[in-house]
């Protein structure tokens, strides 16, 4: 007999959980707030909270030694395409509600360092953030960084800028990348910093979603010694390997995810809506898109698990993860396209997601590496696979 793959069951029972818990909490919330707001009210969340805490559902991806639930990358991938299929789902998934985890890297901290910031944020007293994009580009960091960082007794003093900051306008600290040997390339250390430390100035950038990112601007700002993160001159590998290439396999499961809520949507609504007498199910036309949607989200959900699963396996990754990206990113903005074409006039509504989607989807082919910088990675690979790769 021919085997197939399953998800083992307590996945699938965690899975299934967390589907219940959007569509009888937070979707139904939705229905009372702003069309793109990013927030609830501070009695829902602490409501919510208490119950994904019970259910075991808080922090999903921190390890259980740190408070969280410690599931593997491929699990988290498994939950964030579950999580994220709401109206808010892409940037706010669950509105926080099970848990915002701190930067990943921050595990790789000394015992001070995770005590006074990864926990704190874990038990959600804190929100964190990571900063390496700056005005002169995002997707080259070893040569676009220019925010440098020079010793000052038992400090470092940081100037410069970062720009297009997740999370920073309302966060409490976060890992900056800062330049510390001017003659090499990946002579950059990572730097945790507060929000409220002189120096530090955060500003809002408007973008074309309601998660606005932020601007950051370093005037003198005096970081001391037990906040450099890992060895100096030693960011890159965190940069690059640890937090990257690692990022975008969630990433590219929130794509999947919004996709398949979409998508679900386009299928539910060509079965009751009727012109000239039929249902537009019955149309080719419209038969073809779903299908054309269908294959797209088979395929991109493969994609990231298999990312995910090499990861786990200690595994090389990083071309994998490329792939799910660019797959991913671009699934969504086709599905999100013909759900509202299929919709009509409704999709382009704010009493429906797809138009908040539709906006955010663009975004998706520029953040965490564009398209095209992609692209160029699974290039380098496929030339020269196994190389060492600048």
């Amino acid at each position: 007999m021919t085997e197939r793959y399953e998800l083992p069951e307590e996945l699938r029972l965690t899975r299934n959980l967390v589907r219940d818990f959007n569509k009888n909490e937070i979707i139904p919330l939705e229905q009372k707030i702003p069309h793109d707001s990013i927030t609830i009210s501070e009695n829902d969340f602490s409501r919510l909270s208490q119950k994904t805490r019970e259910m075991g559902l808080w922090c999903l991806a921190v390890p259980e030694r740190h408070g969280g639930a410690g599931l593997s990358l491929f699990a988290n991938a498994v939950i964030t395409e579950e999580m994220v299929q709401h109206a808010a789902g892409l940037y706010c998934p669950a509105y926080g509600t099970m848990g915002d985890a701190p930067p990943e890297i921050i595990w790789a901290g000394d015992e001070y360092q995770i005590k006074k910031y990864g926990l704190p944020t874990v038990e959600h007293k804190l929100k964190g953030w990571f900063a390496i994009t700056e005005p002169s580009g995002g997707s080259d960091p070893a040569r676009a960084i220019q925010t440098h960082a020079k010793r000052d007794g038992d400090d470092w003093i940081i100037n410069g800028s970062k720009i297009f900051i997740s999370g920073s306008p309302w966060g409490d600290w976060g890992i900056v990348f800062a330049r510390t040997d001017s003659e090499s390339r990946r002579g950059i250390t990572a730097f945790i910093v507060e929000n409220d430390w002189p120096g530090l100035t955060v500003e809002p950038v408007p973008v074309m979603r309601a998660y606005y990112p932020g601007q950051l601007f370093f005037d003198d700002l005096r970081v001391p010694s037990e906040n450099v993160l890992g060895e100096v001159d030693g960011g890159w590998d965190l940069l690059a390997n640890k937090l990257l290439a690692r990022a975008r396999i969630p990433y590219s499961a929130s794509n999947l995810g919004v996709a398949v809520a979409a998508h679900k949507m386009a299928v539910e609504y060509s079965k009751t809506r009727e012109t000239f007498g039929a249902p537009l199910a019955s149309r080719q036309a419209i038969q073809w898109m779903l299908v054309d949607s269908e294959i797209e989200i088979r395929a991109c959900r493969w994609l990231v698990w298999e990312a995910a699963w090499q990861f786990d396996n200690g595994e090389d990754f990083r071309q994998a993860a490329s792939v799910a990206k660019i797959h991913s990113a671009e699934t969504l903005g086709n599905v999100v396209d013909r759900a509202i074409q299929i919709h009509g006039g409704m999709g382009v509504t704010e009493w429906l997601p797809l138009e908040r989607w539709y906006r955010e989807a663009r975004i998706r082919r520029i953040g965490e590496g564009p398209t095209e910088v992609q692209k160029m990675v699974i290039a380098r690979e496929i030339l020269n696979p196994g190389g060492v790769h600048a």
